[in-house]
């Protein structure tokens, strides 16, 4: 009777460890590729291909498919590398000190297998649509992983660095749609690469002291001060000018009606109006705001510009 209960137990805890195993192991796979980020990113790859084709009929879902996992790869991968090059520093701050490889729960080998061969399996993603969308997608992962993450612990300029992979996805989009990098992509990377200067300085003020234990160097005067809330608006109104760009007829086929200009200005005020009140409250919670506005703005935007395509 003992044994059979023995056995029983065995069993049970068995079937009750696998999906326990299986759980965890999806839960550090989504941390470890920052899901909700690579998320987004897709997001704008897709929106990019969509203002790509000439209209509905183009549309290749498999093409669509293949953009939007091979960019979650290669988001997947960066963010991968990144942690096993900052695991240490990354367990200093309250932020990130319970991501995979810097908590132990993941071994520097197996983070660097995932990091490895979701790259391998994204850049064989992206070149199947086109050579060029590869081209683009190696070179986001070598700027983020090997110049923008060692630049954090010296230099302010880390986020200029970081703004250039972290403007592509829009760009790639247009791309993958259309194999032709020309002014069009041009211009959606430069919508997103001014973009991401009010966003991540919004970030790197409400999290300073978290970044300071790790050393890290996100503002561009290196502290929360007049310079670094003036430069923040600036960023928003040169973004602000670059999102009007299509509506005056020198972007290609890129282009955005009166309509869809009024919207995208009324956006771009608000934008504006958060990047002031940090200059004027300069706190944390400031900041927070001006961050969740940021996010908001370049996902309405991009449905703005989706939309008014479509409708004309």
């Amino acid at each position: 009777m003992r044994q059979f209960l023995q056995n029983t137990n065995t069993i049970y805890l068995s079937a009750t460890a696998t999906p326990f195993s299986l759980k965890s192991i999806a839960f550090d796979f989504k941390e470890i590729t920052k899901a909700g980020l690579a998320v987004s990113v897709v997001f704008s790859s897709i929106a990019g291909y969509l203002l790509g084709v000439y209209d509905f009929q183009d549309l290749n879902i498999t093409t669509l498919l293949m953009l939007a996992i091979g960019g979650y790869c290669m988001v997947g991968a960066s963010n991968a590398f990144n942690q096993v090059i900052e695991k240490d520093l990354d367990g200093l701050m309250e932020r990130t000190k319970n991501r995979p490889v810097a908590s132990g729960r993941m071994s520097t080998n197996s983070a660097l297998f995932i990091a490895s061969l979701l790259t391998i399996i994204g850049l064989i993603l992206l070149y199947l649509i086109n050579p060029k969308s590869a081209m683009f997608g190696a070179i986001s992962i070598f700027l983020y992983t090997s110049v923008y993450t060692p630049l954090k612990q010296y230099t302010p300029l880390s986020v200029f660095v970081g703004a250039f992979p972290g403007a592509i996805p829009f760009m790639l989009g247009w791309v993958a749609a259309t194999n032709n990098f020309g002014i069009e992509a041009g211009t959606l990377f430069l919508i997103q690469f001014f973009w991401q200067f009010p966003h991540f300085w919004s970030i790197g003020w409400f999290l300073y002291d978290d970044y300071e234990k790790a050393g890290f160097f996100m503002l561009p005067t290196g502290k929360k001060d007049t310079s670094t809330a003036l430069q923040t608006i600036l960023y928003s109104v040169w973004l602000l000018i670059a999102s009007l760009l299509p509506c005056l007829g020198y972007t290609g086929r890129l282009f955005i009606s009166p309509i869809a200009a009024g919207v995208v200005f009324l956006l771009g005020l608000w934008m504006i109006i958060y990047a002031v009140k940090l200059y004027q409250l300069r706190t944390a919670k400031a900041a927070r705001t001006l961050m969740l506005v940021s996010v908001s703005y370049i996902s309405l935007l991009q449905l703005v510009y989706i939309i008014d395509k479509f409708l004309r």
